[in-house]
């Protein structure tokens, strides 16, 4: 078959893309069972991500980065993710939604000390907005901090924090007071290890399995003056920001998940062809084409410096539902053996239906579509 990829990509993504196919052939595919299965991604894979430069990515080499923009980030997700989505998200959350914030917010002291070693895969990033009672409305954190003489303290709890027992860095984010709405949000970088700081419970997943998801608790956490990234009061624009790329790099790995669904429904209807499967087959085509088409576009204009906003919860919707369409129509296609619990079909479709949930759900990403497209002046496109 002749993969739905583009034949070149600008700015050595195409060289990215090779490397992470290589990977994944080499380290990853191999394993991907035994991940879903352990709930648990190897030492192995981590470090064959490390030796790659993978967690060096979009990093500046100045700040011991790999380079990169975010149609390479992306290339490699994809390549990732037909393996094993747990291991691309791994390294989704720690790209984009730690390691960039703390690039484009960060001071240069906090990147020679914590995107230095993020980028030498010295250790894993996270990022915890999400609570138990605040999902999607940032404004209703609990987590709360106070300044003191030697910094700020910070306490509440953290639910559904990918990469959380593995962080070197975990971006937190927190109320000064809920009254303040979203100006009394500010994000903090707490290192795992500091007082008052722990990994409650690991989260048993339906998909995803491998991927770290984890509650915590921040029990009167004490953090230096030097842990507030960006302006105090400016945490929701550094959540926002963190998404915008978050979103491109999830629908970068749904994408990757609907391509190994669409290849192994191939697979099925070439053992046992029968003319509604062909109907099957090419909406699958069509839904995987868009996908990709919506997740370049808006890598394309991150690379630009373009607002992406609008771009990106398209392609993280339109992406997700591909993934689940597709991986559903193979279990279709695959009949008895597609529903056994080791069967690849039946992994596809557990992980696809983890991403319209993840990076802001299907309703979200509607919503802010709709916003954007009908109230520009109210809703710009960031």
């Amino acid at each position: 078959m002749t993969r739905i990829v583009p034949a070149e990509l600008p700015n050595g993504a195409s060289a990215w893309r090779s490397k992470a196919r290589e990977i994944a052939v080499r380290e990853v595919v191999p394993l991907a069972a035994a991940i879903d299965r352990e709930d648990r991604v190897p030492e192995r894979v981590v470090s064959a991500l490390r030796e790659g430069g993978l967690f060096g990515l979009g990093i500046p080499r100045a700040w011991d980065g790999s380079g990169g923009d975010a149609r390479s980030i992306a290339a490699v997700l994809e390549e990732l993710a037909r393996g094993s989505a747990a291991v691309a998200v791994l390294l989704a959350v720690h790209l984009s939604v730690c390691a960039s914030p703390i690039l484009e917010w960060g001071t240069d002291a906090q990147r020679e000390k914590y995107l230095r070693p993020l980028a030498r895969g010295g250790g894993i990033g996270a990022f915890g907005l999400t609570e138990p009672n605040a999902g999607s409305d940032a404004a209703s954190l609990a987590t709360r901090y106070a300044r003191e003489a030697s910094g700020f303290r910070l306490r509440g709890t953290k639910m559904f924090t990918s990469n959380g027992v593995s962080a070197g860095a975990i971006l937190v984010f927190a109320t000064r007071d809920p009254a303040l709405g979203h100006g009394g949000i500010s994000a903090f970088i707490v290192p795992p290890g500091t007082p008052g700081f722990s990994v409650s419970q690991r989260l048993d997943k339906l998909g995803l399995r491998g991927s770290e998801t984890t509650e915590l608790v921040l029990e009167n956490v004490p953090v230096p003056p030097d842990a507030l990234l960006g302006p105090e009061g400016a945490g929701l624009k550094v959540a926002l920001s963190a998404l915008a790329g978050g979103r491109i790099g999830i629908a970068s790995c749904a994408l990757g998940v609907a391509e190994a669904a669409f290849e192994e429904m191939l697979r099925s209807v070439r053992a046992n062809d029968e003319p509604w499967k062909r109907t099957l087959v090419a909406r699958a085509f069509t839904d995987l084409a868009s996908a990709r088409a919506l997740v370049a576009t808006a890598a394309e204009r991150r690379d630009a410096g373009a607002p992406s906003a609008t771009e990106a919860s398209a392609a993280k919707l339109v992406a997700s539902r591909a993934a689940v369409s597709i991986a559903s129509s193979g279990i279709d296609v695959a009949g008895a053996e597609g529903v056994r619990s080791h069967a690849v079909a039946a992994r596809l479709l557990r992980d696809a239906r983890v991403f319209p949930i993840v990076e802001g759900t299907t309703e979200i990403q509607e919503l802010i579509l709709g916003r954007h497209l009908l109230d520009p002046a109210r809703f710009p496109n960031i």
